[in-house]
């Protein structure tokens, strides 16, 4: 049966490989899991996956770390969509930062509201301020009396949720409630000790709403991190899209609560994809860059000592759209020597794509954008259909039940 099982998934391969032909300059041959002589980490994770399938363990979860690639949110969410496809779970959830309250791009499969006056620190540049969370951004909130709120969209995997977790600071001068309006029947658990207030509700919802009333003036700043809405009768995927645009592989470093909040969610699978801004700039040095990842790697081990690590290679790009930045492939290389140090996995991205000036090629063809950084919608599905596939082609490879 587990050959059988096998073959039927490769033909499936199969499909994708021809569909890469269209594209000749992709090398699909790097479509892989590499691995050091150590992948005990992994074998871990495979194992929890056969768990999940055979509904032994409830939740799988995955914490992708990155800047503006990953806060767009496509290529994240087509990766959880093709592990549900794969296992086809019930339920499922999200992390979910409220991008459009802090005005800026956001996730495809979830948004934000309120008519209340936001204001944003983000890990980056002139932006930065503190505390920040696991996402690398925050927002703040001094008025007087507002609603906020999370809905889930027509692209959402999980179609709905029955428990919510707002990740917010603990202010004895503001008050949130769930908005009487909405008449739901719910338990409230306040859990400072871990930074979230708990919502458990009484019937499955897609979106849901706050009252914040602030009482006093003593302390402000009602501070939010993002919401953890999760559909929990029934085995699933969660998935934390953890992006800051601009983010470069020392920016996680500064975030705060970087590893309480992650602790929080205690993901079973962390995929780092920094490294495009870093090789952005003219003062890239190989040792530094590895340095922030050896800091970023202990970080998430503090979280969860047992979570299997995936470094993805920087995608190849361009520096003002016309000069090919060679640093790109030093990048690639660093990730390849933290693999051998660290036992962690590595997705060759940047060969996968067709390695140097390959980004002309994925523009020309619609795959990414003109700035030649970042890529289109089509182009971010297509790296997630390839990173699930890298996946579940080592799980099914390598796992021995």
């Amino acid at each position: 049966m587990r050959i059988l099982i096998i073959l039927f998934f490769l033909t499936s391969l199969n499909v994708s490989a021809q569909e890469v032909s269209k594209y000749p300059f992709i090398d699909y041959n790097f479509n892989h899991l590499n691995f050091s002589k150590d992948s005990s980490m992994f074998m871990r994770f495979y194992q929890r996956l056969d768990s999940f399938n055979h509904k032994i363990k409830k939740q799988i979860v995955i914490a992708h770390i990155g800047g503006s690639h990953v806060q767009g949110g496509t290529w994240s969410n087509t990766f959880l969509g093709s592990l549900q496809n794969e296992f086809k779970p019930a339920g499922g959830g999200y992390f979910v930062f409220p991008y459009k309250l802090a005005k800026t791009n956001g996730l495809p499969y979830a948004g934000s509201y309120s008519n209340g006056v936001w204001k944003k620190c983000r890990c980056v540049g002139k932006e930065f301020c503190l505390p920040l969370g696991m996402c690398g951004m925050s927002i703040t909130s001094n008025d007087s009396n507002n609603f906020f709120g999370v809905a889930l969209t027509n692209r959402s995997l999980i179609k709905g949720f029955n428990s919510v977790k707002v990740y917010h600071n603990f202010n004895a001068s503001f008050e949130f409630t769930l908005r009487a309006k909405d008449s739901l029947q719910a338990v409230r658990i306040d859990r400072k000790e871990l930074g979230y207030t708990q919502f458990d509700i009484e019937k499955i919802v897609d979106s849901l709403s706050f009252d914040l009333v602030r009482k006093d003036t003593i302390q402000k700043d009602f501070i939010m991190y993002g919401f953890g809405l999760e559909s929990n009768l029934a085995n699933g995927f969660y998935l934390a899209a953890l992006g800051a645009n601009g983010a470069n592989s020392s920016s996680f470093l500064r975030c705060t609560h970087f590893v309480d909040q992650l602790s929080t969610i205690k993901p079973d699978l962390v995929i780092i994809s920094l490294g495009v801004n870093d090789a952005q700039s003219k003062g890239f040095e190989k040792e530094e860059y590895i340095e922030h990842y050896d800091s970023l790697i202990m970080k998430v081990r503090e979280a969860n000592p047992e979570a299997a690590i995936l470094l993805t290679t920087t995608t190849d790009n361009y520096i003002r759209r016309r000069t090919a930045n060679k640093r790109t492939v030093i990048a690639k290389d660093a990730m390849f020597d933290l693999m051998q140090k660290h036992n962690v996995a590595v997705w060759d991205l940047y060969s996968l794509m067709g390695g140097f000036k390959s980004m002309t090629k994925w523009a020309k063809a619609g795959l990414a954008g003109r700035d030649k950084v970042h890529f289109s919608p089509k182009g971010y599905t297509m790296l997630g259909n390839f990173m699930g596939e890298a996946v579940l082609k080592s799980y099914y490879n390598n796992f021995k039940k």
